[in-house]
């Protein structure tokens, strides 16, 4: 009975478009008809600005820790099924469910964002000190690499990596070792025309030394 509150629950926190809200209240615009068309920080940062980025993202991530929240602590579920909460937090996030429209082919497709936020909450629902080590890896990424998308499989690795340095030394569960793969896994999917992208050489790129130094070439 847990199960069958705690899993779709997990989904539908996870499928809250915070971009989508956070972006209409700033400006009035529907952030799904801007650049990437993605609901999450980075593309709200785009449409709104860097606090309507940051305020989402920030929404983003108390969305994973509530669905870990919600099996660990509501339901007491086991650790699969927590596990399972976290990765379909991240999915509701990337495919939500209340963004569901149809393609010009007469399709359903689902909207949402890559899932970078929603996997940091979901590790800080595991484990409260994750943020220590995932966001200045990130950050460290996002300044030197540039790119928003390496950065958001970035913090998926890292995820995985604290989970599988805590399954091994006794801390935690396997099975969050397993969702931090998946979650890995579903970022990359997310990401795919970004990776294409960066085959190609035609991704985005944010040179944060330039803007720095150069902040005239980008106003």
């Amino acid at each position: 009975m847990n199960t069958f509150f705690s899993v779709p629950l997990a989904y539908l926190i996870g499928s809250i478009p915070s971009g989508l809200f956070v972006v209409k209240i700033a400006t009035g615009k529907d952030v799904r008809d801007i650049e990437s068309g993605r609901t999450g920080g980075t593309n709200a940062m785009r449409a709104a600005g860097p606090l309507a980025g940051l305020f989402t993202a920030v929404l983003d991530v108390f969305k994973g820790i509530a669905a870990i929240w919600v099996g660990q602590t509501l339901f007491s579920s086991p650790d699969w099924i927590v596990a399972i909460n976290g990765l379909l937090a991240i999915l509701g996030h990337n495919y939500s469910a209340f963004l569901i429209k149809r393609n010009e082919n007469g399709k359903l497709v689902f909207k949402g964002g890559a899932g970078g936020a929603t996997t940091l909450g979901v590790a800080i629902g595991l484990w409260m000190n994750s943020w220590i080590v995932i966001l200045p890896i990130a950050g460290l990424v996002y300044l030197f690499i540039g790119y928003a998308s390496v950065t958001t499989i970035s913090i998926a690795i890292s995820t995985m990596g604290i989970s599988i340095v805590r399954a091994i030394n006794g801390a935690a569960s396997w099975v969050y070792a397993v969702l931090g793969a998946a979650a890995v896994g579903t970022v990359m999917v997310a990401l795919k025309p970004n990776l294409q992208r960066l085959k190609e050489g035609t991704e985005r790129h944010v040179n944060l030394f330039a803007r720095i130094f150069n902040p005239k070439k980008f106003k």
